[in-house]
């Protein structure tokens, strides 16, 4: 069977995530990626009349194709937002679009999409390592949840694999991240790596060193436990963070183990970019080599930070009108 022909221009792109709508317009062939924009989810009443929004702000008539990345999991028509109460037709909305080709994928398959097509200005090295040509390469991100990707080498070309990895069990690396973890199973049950590498799950750590000291946390939201940690203004803030980078790496390098991702690991999501001066000072290389006997193969994998992952998730969407 012949594979489809790439899809037409003009496209909207669009990376819905669980708090941002970001869209962009690819006009032609080796066009690039033109006018990116981001609405907050409340600026609009749904999808549509958020792209009505946009291309009408961007005098752009509707265009002929459409890629959606879409923080969820994307098995068939029906599409359901893990972290926001949103969901769709893929074949309805490709009609009231009114778009001769639709392509809806999970966001860091998009990712995965794009990753093999950055440049080193786009991304941010952490610690040592260097990719072997053509091997698999793994995708990570915090951000409102954990998405995971991966990107393998085949016979046609890289192939984008999604994945619901932000889910598997966190099991603790020391006496503190088990006293954590005891105290976040009595909350939830199930304590998935999303629950503590996440917007939400930097809050998590947040109250969770508040319990074991036994003070009374404050009502703090993640973007001000950030905040308070870069400033070294309170302890338990700090004490989050640092945490969470742990938990990352540890997490990262169970990703590189799991995909043999000797290509490198990338991390994306929009926590780390906004804290990448402080990754480096971090235990994240540290946790993310401690692997026992394989920490020789981990030292020699890289681990990078994507820039702007908003803008790799709509390059990637783009991509995927190409290849499917």
């Amino acid at each position: 069977m012949s594979a489809a022909a790439p899809a037409p221009y003009p496209r909207l792109l669009g990376d819905v995530g669980g708090t941002h709508l970001r869209f962009a317009l690819a006009l032609e062939p080796r066009g690039g990626i033109v006018g990116m924009k981001a609405y907050d989810w409340n600026d609009g009443t749904g999808i549509e009349s958020a792209v009505a929004r946009y291309l009408a702000q961007q005098g752009q008539a509707r265009p002929r194709a459409c890629a959606l990345s879409v923080a969820a999991p994307v098995s068939g028509d029906e599409v359901s937002l893990t972290n926001r109460g949103w969901s769709f037709s893929t074949a309805e909305l490709q009609d009231r679009l009114g778009v001769e080709r639709l392509a809806v994928l999970n966001d860091f398959t998009a990712l995965a999409f794009a990753v093999p097509r950055l440049t080193p200005a786009d991304v941010r090295q952490v610690g040592g390592g260097a990719a072997v040509p053509d091997a698999p390469i793994a995708i990570l991100g915090a951000g409102t949840g954990l998405g995971v990707s991966a990107s393998l080498a085949a016979s046609t070309g890289r192939l984008a694999v999604s994945s619901e990895g932000g889910h598997a069990t966190v099991s603790g690396s020391d006496d503190i991240e088990d006293r954590l973890l005891s105290i976040l199973r009595q909350q939830f049950g199930h304590v998935s790596f999303e629950r503590v590498l996440s917007g939400d799950g930097i809050v998590n750590l947040y109250r969770a060193h508040c319990a074991i000291d036994g003070v009374e946390a404050a009502p703090l939201d993640a973007a001000a436990i950030s905040q308070r940690a870069v400033g070294g203004v309170d302890v338990r803030c700090v004490a989050a963070i640092d945490r969470f980078f742990g938990l990352l790496g540890t997490f990262a390098g169970n990703l590189a183990l799991t995909f043999d991702a000797r290509g490198g690991v990338f991390l994306a999501g929009g926590i780390v970019p906004r804290l990448i001066e402080r990754i480096g000072s971090s235990s994240f290389r540290l946790r993310f080599e401690s692997k026992g006997r394989f920490r020789s193969y981990l030292e020699r994998i890289p681990t990078k930070v994507i820039a702007d992952p908003a803008a790799a998730a709509l390059l990637g969407a783009n991509q995927a009108l190409e290849d499917r």
